[in-house]
């Protein structure tokens, strides 16, 4: 455990350049590894891991089902582009 939440960033930043430069048969630990250094940057913030994961999991079905409904039925046959702009005007609103 680091002192302050500066070694907790360092170790997150250095895990994604290790996953991003992984070879394909090592991506799978690598990406273990940058799960484990953010669980560890959030607990030197003094929150619990598992309960910011649940709020974005909520948060984030929030926010699609709204951009779902502003589609009116028609949202996988939007461009990507179109499903951004959706995206950020539920962001917008949600706040």
């Amino acid at each position: 455990d680091w002192p302050d939440t500066q070694g907790p960033a360092q170790k997150l930043l250095e895990e994604t350049r290790e996953l991003a430069e992984a070879s394909p048969d090592k991506r799978l630990e690598e990406a273990g590894d940058l799960l484990f250094a953010a669980v560890n940057l959030v607990r030197a913030y003094g929150l619990k891991a598992e309960e910011a994961l649940r709020a974005a999991n909520d948060k984030f079905e929030r926010r699609y089902r709204a951009m779902e409904e502003l589609a009116g039925g028609a949202f996988a046959r939007l461009s990507l582009e179109e499903q951004e702009a959706l995206w950020q005007q539920v962001k917008r609103q949600d706040g």
